[in-house]
């Protein structure tokens, strides 16, 4: 079997961040997007990162991403909040005294998987952090710690497996609908697309 690369050339990199860095408040802060060298120095690959075109990238702060990090589409990574306190208008508020920002460090090896979203307190994610589909992370996760749910909690922690539990990892049997539908799926006319 034959695997497809995981990570993206320096084009496709270049044009997903192009369409995923954004400055909502460019007026208040104008921040940066910082790669390290590190995720341009992988022998037989351009990059070792694997950016969403449709995630989206808040540098109203600066934000560093380290090495073999993952960001899922439809992810956000907000660097700015609103001022939410007092009793006037928020967005009389937001008119007065704009938005509050702060910067963003993402370590290496880190996954934030699709849909999720990583709030304005969240000033660190250490190396190898996951964050699970959909996980709206609000505070500081510890290194390759597991965070999955609204609001994200830790989960697990990454450990290393030994050569057997990858092997039955990998050959375990996969649910499949002709197991799960049995004679059903041989004698029903399905559509297929």
């Amino acid at each position: 079997m034959e695997f497809q690369p995981a990570t993206q050339s320096l084009a496709t990199l270049r044009a997903s961040l192009k369409e995923a860095r954004r400055r909502p408040h460019g007026n208040v802060h104008r921040g940066k997007l910082y790669i390290s060298p590190e995720a341009f120095h992988t022998a037989g690959t351009e990059t070792n990162l694997c950016i969403s075109r449709f995630s989206i990238l808040d540098c109203t702060g600066n934000i560093h991403i380290g090495p073999w990090c993952m960001i899922g589409a439809r992810s956000r990574i907000y660097t700015h909040d609103h001022i939410h306190q007092g009793r006037r208008p928020l967005l009389e508020q937001q008119e007065r005294h704009g938005v509050i920002w702060q910067d963003k460090y993402i370590g290496r090896d880190v996954w934030i998987h699709e849909n999720a979203l990583v709030l304005y307190q969240v000033t660190e994610i250490p190396d190898g952090v996951v964050l699970g589909a959909g996980a709206v992370l609000t505070k500081n996760p510890g290194p390759y710690e597991i965070w999955a749910g609204v609001p994200a909690r830790k989960i697990g922690d990454r450990r290393d497996l030994s050569p057997l539990e990858i092997r039955e990892l990998v050959h375990r049997k996969p649910f499949t609908l002709k197991d799960y539908l049995g004679e059903t799926w041989q004698t029903t006319d399905y559509t297929i697309f």
